[in-house]
């Protein structure tokens, strides 16, 4: 395949919403309706395309990204399917990363619903432009004016309609182009293929003014031309529309909407259409930046012609080929042969395979260029969020963050012999997701497994077991707890030794004091260069940052705490960079006993959506775990409750929310945040953790 020579016709693009609002459906249509797909794959029964992991298909739920190319009126798409589930948030923040645009998904049930507002606002983190599809207008309950309210409330979005439904629930038939004027209609007969424009009955034409009005009203705000028409009473082209909402929307300061049934194969080839209108090509976007080796800002133009630059999202493992590697380019080409370097890595590649990805298929290609998204198979050294560059240019891109694990499993071999299999395919799974990290208890010796929550915990064993062939047994589900300080405190420590010719000589004087919940670690230097030279601090926060790594309660990592080095003292000849680390590690040790120290316990946000006759029920139950409840908001006989629950109380909780509203109702649970857990209830933890 030859690189795509006209940026201006590609667009990387995702798919991101909350669970369960049609995101693979979306997906699929779009690659059945572009003639990527002979059929069209459906997520119910398994056979979905992008859906392609085992995993998924039993779950009927979208566990890893999957990346795609189609093309659609002589656009090309690198289109990337992301996870709905919280515990695979990190499969979006990679992906947003590297995309231009998103399509936006929401169920025209539920609206806004609890993880829509995460991805949404890890879209704004990388301020991509949007537009929004709002799915299922055929089922019942689905309200198309309610969602766009709430886009505009929850998300603090602009939503701007440029469509709307004909019908609704069981009656939704079509929709109706506010900027062409005209109904659109599907065919069933031949799954959607056939589409048919129509002119707007009468019936829908006061709704198809009014809602026009609106739209050029939004608009006038951006865009004076159309201001000037507006405020004049003259006709507006659509060709007026297009040009100014693509020019909102790449701003930011708009997110338009269309609406459709994936499922009923309605609304997909006009949203392929918005797609190519609204959404930018990698010529819209900035340049990207990084810093080269001297710390300054360095800039790459999107030109095949320029130096060439990438950033890897992702790491998958394989069972054939090598670890593969897929890669965003920003400028230049990379073709097969090539040395690249990885400037963060600080090691040299080559490049042995280039691949196009479809889902879990693979085509070999000899090239890829700017503004494509690929694969390279056969990195020795390059992790997720690396750079690479052309060998001397040294540009290190901005990575990505990634969330801290809250909930971990033991995991020992069955026997002696399966010890290295399953070290090695633990360190295979760790090197696909930077949210699945690997420990191991300093009390027990025990191998500890950490994720984002159960059931991303429940797939990495899944996996473990059935894919990698190893053979292990498994702990029950453990709090990932962490501890802090609750007092100010000082301590001096002093490391002198005189070995031979050459002495060690470190003296510090630390103070440590809390910080507020969620501030993590600080370190303050507030001696003069007299004291101790500017050449040990380095070596003095290594050794406090060393020592926070397992906290005098349980043994877990220390958060939320400042240490300021407040006196000292060195020798000319016999102080080294050493003797200040393991004095700066003595004083902190030694002080943290004695800071009253707390335990803090991850608490997550939960959202429980239930029919009005089990609210009571369901709200005993979340007291009874320690939950603080929050608003609850009423929704077409259902109640949305709101909720902080502490999550070791949550372990099981879907199987008791089934057996108290009859199976009717649903949570979802994100991480907020940690806190303190009360003190009867950490004496409990602490002396079943020490074993006494």
């Amino acid at each position: 395949m030859a690189v795509y020579e006209d940026l201006c016709n590609v667009r990387n693009i995702g798919i991101m919403a909350h669970i369960d609002a049609g995101k693979t459906t979306t997906t699929e249509r779009i690659l059945f309706y572009t003639g990527r797909s002979y059929k069209l794959g459906e997520v119910h029964d398994g056979n979905a395309v992008m859906d392609w992991m085992e995993q998924e298909q039993q779950r009927g739920i979208t566990i890893t990204s999957a990346a795609t190319t189609c093309f659609w009126n002589n656009y090309k798409i690198n289109l990337i399917d992301t996870p709905g589930h919280v515990d695979f948030t990190v499969e979006v923040e990679r992906c947003l990363r590297v995309l231009d645009g998103v399509i936006a998904v929401f169920c025209a049930v539920g609206g806004v619903e609890s993880q829509t507002e995460t991805v949404w606002r890890q879209a704004n983190k990388y301020s991509i432009p949007r537009i929004a599809f709002i799915n299922k207008m055929d089922r019942v309950g689905a309200d198309f004016d309610r969602s766009l309210k709430m886009i505009a409330e929850r998300l603090g979005a602009n939503p701007v309609a440029v469509q709307i439904p004909v019908g609704c629930e069981s009656t939704f038939e079509g929709i109706i182009d506010l900027i062409k004027g005209k109904m659109i209609l599907f065919d069933d007969a031949s799954l959607g293929q056939e589409v048919r424009e129509v002119d707007i009955p009468e019936l829908y034409q006061q709704k198809f003014t009014a809602a026009h009005m609106i739209l050029l009203e939004k608009l006038a705000d951006f865009d004076e031309v159309i201001m000037g028409k507006y405020l004049e009473n003259k006709p507006v082209l659509p060709d007026e529309i297009y040009s100014a909402l693509r020019k909102a929307t790449l701003n930011l300061d708009m997110v338009p909407v269309l609406c459709g049934s994936a499922f009923k194969n309605k609304g997909i080839q006009p949203l392929l259409d918005g797609v190519i209108r609204y959404l930018p090509s990698p010529l819209d976007v900035p340049s990207v930046e990084g810093v080269d080796e001297e710390g300054k800002v360095a800039t790459r133009k999107a030109s095949d012609d320029a130096s060439f630059c990438g950033l890897v999202f992702k790491i998958m493992s394989d069972s054939f080929v090598d670890n593969i590697a897929y890669l965003r380019i920003y400028s230049g080409t990379l073709k097969v042969g090539d040395r690249v370097y990885n400037s963060v890595k600080k090691r040299h590649e080559k490049v042995s395979k280039l691949l196009k990805i479809h889902a879990n298929k693979r085509e070999e290609v000899k090239e890829i260029g700017t503004g494509d998204i690929g694969a390279l198979v056969g990195l020795k050294f390059t992790t997720t969020g690396d750079t690479l560059c052309k060998s001397g240019d040294n540009i290190v891109l901005d990575s990505m963050d990634f969330p801290e694990p809250v909930i971990g499993v033991a995991i020992e071999a069955k026997s002696k012999a399966d010890e290295k299999k399953l070290a090695e395919s633990l360190q295979k799974l760790a090197l696909e997701d930077p949210s699945f990290t690997i420990s191991v208890n300093k009390d027990t010796g025990q191998t500890i497994v950490s994720g984002m929550g159960e059931l991303h915990l429940e797939i990495i064993i899944d996996r473990l077991l059935n894919n990698f062939k190893a053979s292990a047994n498994i702990g029950k589900p453990q709090v990932a707890y962490k501890e802090t300080i609750s007092i100010i405190q000082e301590a001096e420590a002093k490391f002198d030794q005189h070995t031979g010719a050459k002495g060690q000589y470190g003296h510090v004087v630390l103070q440590v004091e809390p910080l507020p919940r969620g501030k993590g670690f600080l370190f303050v230097n507030e001696v003069n260069e007299d004291q101790i030279p500017s050449t040990y601090l380095t070596a003095i926060e290594k050794g406090v940052v060393d020592s926070l790594d397992s906290g005098p309660l349980i043994g877990y990592p220390l958060t939320d705490i400042k240490v300021k080095l407040i006196g000292g003292s060195y020798h000319v000849e016999d102080s080294t960079e050493m003797a200040f680390g393991i004095s700066a590690s003595m004083a902190v040790r030694r002080v943290l006993s004695e800071a009253d120290p707390l335990l803090l316990e991850p608490i997550m946000s939960v959202e429980v959506t239930t029919p009005d006759q089990y609210l009571g029920e369901v709200i005993n139950d979340l007291n009874s775990k320690r939950a603080k409840i929050g608003i609850v908001e009423s929704n077409n006989m259902l109640q949305t409750l709101h909720a902080q629950v502490p999550l070791v109380e949550m372990f099981g909780y879907s199987t008791s929310l089934r057996s108290i509203t009859q199976g009717r109702a649903s949570f979802t649970m994100i991480f907020s945040q940690f806190d303190v857990v009360p003190a009867l209830k950490a004496e409990s933890i602490v002396k079943k953790i020490r074993g006494i």
